[in-house]
């Protein structure tokens, strides 16, 4: 079973990737035949902002501002925010008019599912450039 994610980072920095097997490696493998060395590699990307970083990639008058993708409204439900929203206690999937209370001053800019759809598609190309295994959770 996986240690927690702390050690795992710390032994990953342990591994050597110099072109010799290394015992504490377990991702690396020796061929033989060719005396190279091959390393699985696995990266995780963490888009948990994405609607907001998308906004405030495309308005740069929103950078360093708290947004909240949501409506407004007593049915909605925020569905992204700006790390300086999340400062004030403003998450993801809380009822908008939480978000509001909690942050009156923030921008709330009503979600462009199009528009994330088409970026989000152009991250997988960047990274199906690298690899042919790429494995979106959502």
């Amino acid at each position: 079973m996986p240690k927690p994610q702390q050690s795992m980072s710390r032994r990953a920095c342990e591994f050597r990737v110099d072109g010799r097997q290394s015992a504490n490696n377990p991702a690396a493998k020796s061929n033989n035949s060719v005396g190279k060395m091959t390393v699985r590699k696995i990266v995780h990307i963490d888009m948990d902002t994405f609607y907001a970083s998308v906004e405030q990639r495309d308005d740069p008058q929103l950078r360093g501002k708290p947004v909240i993708v949501a409506w407004r409204g007593n049915r909605s439900v925020v569905c992204a925010t700006s790390y300086e929203a999340r400062s004030f206690g403003v998450r993801s999937a809380m009822p908008a008019v939480r978000a509001e209370r909690l942050y009156p001053h923030a921008i709330f800019i009503p979600p462009d599912f199009t528009r994330y759809r088409a970026v989000s598609r152009a991250v997988r190309e960047i990274l199906k450039r690298h690899t042919d295994l790429v494995e979106p959770l959502s």
